[in-house]
């Protein structure tokens, strides 16, 4: 597919403007942000970026389409919320943590939001807005 990958890694809630600079400079085609306590404190200011950019983003969580962002694919939270309720359930019953099965999640969603991809010149395929669980219009 001839991508070239580059990363960069926030920490501090003071170097997002430095972050950004240097992706601004690198010219890329689209974002993917990988989520983090960090990131999802400022996702308002991060999915501002790539919008204010004209970047497509990419995010693993839908409260950043909610804000701007183009697109997220990711674990259902709330199925995710809902099976640690169930093992909270079991343990508080008496069941010993090491003898529960760990899990992956089962349910992904893919949320798309076409007023941003409309704003940044992106067309969204039919077929994949089709196989949207929710679609921002």
């Amino acid at each position: 597919m001839r991508l070239t990958v580059q990363t960069r890694e926030v920490r501090h809630a003071d170097e997002f403007e430095k972050i950004f600079a240097a992706i601004s400079k690198a010219h890329p085609d689209a974002l993917y942000i990988a989520g983090s306590m960090l990131l999802f404190a400022n996702l308002k200011r991060t999915a501002g970026f790539a919008l204010k950019s004209r970047l497509p983003s990419i995010y693993n969580g839908k409260d950043f389409v909610d804000e701007g962002g183009l697109l997220s694919y990711g674990a259902d939270l709330t199925a995710s919320y809902r099976r640690v309720a169930y093992y909270v359930d079991r343990i508080l019953k008496g069941a010993k943590p090491s003898d529960l099965p760990v899990e992956q999640p089962k349910n992904f969603e893919l949320v798309i939001n076409l007023k941003t991809a409309k704003q940044i010149g992106v067309t969204i395929p039919q077929k994949v807005l089709a196989r949207a669980d929710k679609v921002i219009r």
